[in-house]
């Protein structure tokens, strides 16, 4: 790594220090205002100024700046336990930082990573609900949690004990990819029986165990809805299994909603008190989901199974505008969002193969899905 990669690297992860320490967050985003400067940015999706809070670092006055050096020494040491324990740090202008996450007011300036990178930047949906779960919870976690990642979509989730543990435990087991997001350092397991799990997903290719708190952070409370924020960021919609009215997965439904995901409520025990968090859900507008097709439907995926779709890829690989001109990115413009109804004006395409058609290129990377089930196509992966 050069000197000037690695002090920038350094110095992101100052910044990360300070916006994961509330104190420190409110100290140093009340500096940058008096200062003069943005601390937020004046495009409201993007939300806090990463860039200009970063140059303000240096410019700290007193005690902030004996902060921000103790900061950096940390900094340091973290950097070298990643480097130790094979976890890589994602900054938020790494090409690799999810896309999803980018568009949020509090993004974070850094992400650690334990396992595969491309996990951040593939389609997914966060499966979460109840640490008491029934064994009907447990059944239909699994069995969601394979299906869809057997269409190629991840499943995100909080590596928790009930719900969050079979999310994970199906997906791999379908076989497909998942992403733990933990309110921990990534090296630092809880509850500490998932050990052995947490060292599957981050062996498995296109999975991880991902946190934006640095390595050897213990999980304290108040990280777990913090830590929501990111399992809803990450994915396309958000599926509660199971829920009290108290249940942090509704932490994670709110985030959802306030994010413009897809919120998604499986229907329980009307006799069970587990049930009263993810029925209110239902009541609110939640899609009821009782198949994974109710999921990729919602995620406006088609439900087909999995070796048709890659029949499908294969199939239009061999037509016409595979060697030149995409009929549906070769009519998006860069910025542009787009309605399915809209691409398939455009291009000609009926609504199922378009979708099966979209699929592809969201998990090729070449666009993303916005609010409102609309379509931007990727700047850096532009085709011609």
């Amino acid at each position: 790594m050069d000197m000037t990669r690695g002090a920038n690297l350094v110095a992101t992860v100052v910044l990360s220090l300070f916006l994961t320490r509330t104190r420190l967050r409110k100290a140093l985003l009340t500096h940058a205002t008096e200062d003069g400067s943005a601390a937020l940015s004046g495009d409201q999706r993007r939300g806090v100024d990463l860039a200009g809070l970063t140059e303000q670092l240096p410019r700290l006055p007193g005690p902030l700046a004996r902060e921000r050096e103790a900061c950096r020494k940390q900094a340091v040491r973290f950097l070298e336990t990643a480097a130790a324990g094979g976890f890589v740090p994602v900054t938020w202008d790494d090409p690799a930082f999810p896309a999803h996450l980018t568009a949020l007011e509090d993004r974070p300036a850094v992400l650690w990573l334990r396992g595969d990178r491309s996990a951040l930047d593939r389609p997914a949906v966060a499966i979460v609900g109840s640490r008491r779960a029934s064994p009907y919870a447990v059944q239909v976690a699994e069995q969601l949690a394979a299906e869809v990642s057997r269409h190629g979509v991840t499943v995100v989730s909080g590596l928790a004990r009930g719900v969050d543990a079979a999310a994970h435990r199906g997906a791999l087991a379908g076989p497909g990819s998942t992403v733990a997001v933990v309110g921990s350092g990534v090296d630092v397991v809880y509850p500490s029986e998932h050990a052995a799990l947490a060292d599957r997903i981050a062996g498995t290719a296109g999975s991880a165990v991902v946190s934006e708190l640095p390595p050897g952070t213990p999980p304290l409370r108040h990280h777990f809805p913090r830590r929501n924020r990111l399992i809803s960021g990450m994915s396309r919609g958000v599926v509660i299994v199971e829920a009290t009215f108290r249940s942090g997965s509704l932490i994670t439904a709110r985030c959802a909603a306030e994010q413009g995901r897809d919120v998604m409520a499986v229907p329980g025990n009307v006799l069970s008190g587990r049930s009263r968090g993810a029925h209110a859900l239902i009541r609110d507008g939640a899609k009821i989901v009782e198949t994974a097709d109710d999921i990729l439907e919602e995620l406006g995926m088609p439900a087909v199974a999995a070796d048709e779709a890659q029949a499908a890829t294969r199939s239009a690989e061999g037509q016409p505008f595979a060697r030149g001109l995409d009929p549906v990115l070769g009519r998006m413009d860069p910025g542009e969002a787009y309605s399915v109804d809209e691409l398939a004006e455009q291009s000609g395409m009926d609504g199922v193969a378009l979708l099966r058609k979209l699929t592809d290129l969201e998990i090729e990377g070449r666009v993303l899905r916005v609010a409102n089930g609309r379509f931007v196509r990727t700047p850096d992966r532009m085709l011609t």
